[in-house]
């Protein structure tokens, strides 16, 4: 019982990281577009967004419960199996976020859990139809009936403002960003907080703490809160900075309709119990956005690169989490050198993201976010290993001015797609 409970205490610590990881590589689905606008200062964004997830973790439990006792048979896992799942999840968090990509912490998760219930207690412990109804529907439909719903109140937007000049009416619109990035926040807490809150009731369930079925204890409800809310005001700079400048050009009033649409989806899932991705959901509104503006254009490679990253996203953490989970079902030794191998992986990460930092003072600073790889300077291709090439592969190219500001020629491989159509800035 000791053992367990100790697993147990393992268990929690490694899920408030996953949460933390969470809630910086996801604070530019609230900010981005605000940040990128001007509408709000960098700082001043993220410290919002930081105590809006906190309150909005408070406000439901149904995704919770969706993900302690729906996508896996809690009686068929062991504590060390959802350890194993958080590893994988925390690992692709934090190598997407090095190289600078949007991808989905929720399906990180989801891949982590399942991939480690897969490799230890086989399909049996999986409820596919939950993980079809709950998990791979919501993520198909919720980017498109997001970006569709960003994309009628962009259009009615400038419909309404029609005559009117821009810079009379850009004000108006930065205030209502403010307040539609607040919604995005708080309806943030609602849905992704609540994943970790399901991880760590689902962990004291098959450890024997809290009975079957049981809802998430006011302490984990808080504590998942709180790590959600500090790792959103550090700021997921390097991804703020692909989302609010790497897939369209946003004026305020796409702001405003983006981050609108996004927050009503996401609050409606929440309210549903569907943990679906917030980032899909705020980048299918932002690309909505983009095509509802007149003359506006998406950067339809940029977004292409994105999906790809989001395809890889529950495999590879699927694989990560499997493999953990086989080494952690070795007993103690087992669980003590994923652990070890987990953090030594995640110092790299950070002492690879040192070698161009991205913070507030330079997220919309393209030219050095693009110049090389792509990815903030974080990676080549021939120092990163098998699984950090393939999201190196679909990172952001750099865009010619970056080439030209880092006094580099430009590739003839790069010259031709930095010249398309779809590339260039948007004006009024």
């Amino acid at each position: 019982m000791e053992h367990i409970t100790l697993l147990i205490g393992i268990v929690i610590i490694t899920a408030l990281v996953f949460d933390f990881t969470n809630g910086f590589h996801d604070t530019a689905n609230a900010m981005a577009t605000t940040i990128s606008t001007g509408a709000m200062k960098p700082k001043a964004a993220v410290a919002m967004s930081a105590v809006l997830n906190l309150v909005g973790a408070f406000l439901s439990v149904e995704v919770a419960k969706t993900i302690s006792g729906g996508i896996v048979d809690e009686s068929g896992i062991r504590p060390e199996v959802i350890f194993a799942g958080l590893v994988g999840a925390i690992m692709w968090n934090l190598l997407t976020w090095l190289v600078g990509l949007p991808s989905s912490s929720s399906h990180a998760l989801y891949g982590g859990l399942i991939g480690a219930t897969l490799f230890s207690a086989g399909t049996g412990a999986i409820h596919a139809d939950v993980v079809m109804t709950k998990v791979l529907l919501p993520a198909v439909a919720a980017p498109l009936v997001a970006g569709l719903a960003a994309l009628a109140a962009t259009r009615l937007t400038y419909r309404l403002a029609r005559g009117r000049d821009e810079r009379d009416t850009a004000k108006g619109y930065r205030s209502g960003q403010i307040a539609s990035a607040a919604l995005v926040s708080l309806a943030h807490g609602t849905n992704d907080a609540q994943k970790t809150m399901g991880v760590m009731t689902l962990a004291l369930i098959t450890g024997g703490v809290l009975a079957p079925d049981a809802g998430p204890p006011f302490w984990v409800i808080a504590s998942a809160g709180i790590a959600i809310a500090l790792g959103t005001y550090l700021g997921g700079w390097r991804i703020i900075r692909t989302m609010g400048k790497g897939l369209t050009d946003i004026s305020p009033p796409q702001g405003f309709s983006a981050q609108t649409g996004a927050a009503t989806v996401i609050l409606a899932s929440s309210h549903l119990g569907f943990g679906l991705s917030t980032t899909q959901v705020c980048s299918g509104a932002i690309m909505g956005s983009g095509l509802g503006r007149k003359g506006g254009v998406v950067r339809w490679s940029t977004a292409t690169r994105m999906f790809v990253a989001w395809g890889l996203t529950l495999p590879a953490a699927g694989l990560v989490g499997g493999l953990s989970a086989l080494l952690a079902g070795q007993g103690t030794w087992g669980v003590t050198a994923v652990a070890l191998a987990a953090i030594a992986a995640s110092a790299w990460i950070w002492v690879r993201s040192r070698h161009e930092k991205v913070d507030h003072s330079n997220v919309n600073d393209v030219n050095s976010a693009d110049s090389g790889d792509g990815a903030g300077g974080a990676a080549t291709p021939a120092d990163t290993g098998v699984l950090a090439d393939a999201v190196l592969s679909v990172s952001p190219p750099p865009t010619e001015a970056a080439l030209a500001a880092s006094g580099e020629g430009i590739p003839a491989p790069r010259q031709e797609s930095s010249r398309r159509p779809d590339q260039q800035p948007t004006t009024v």
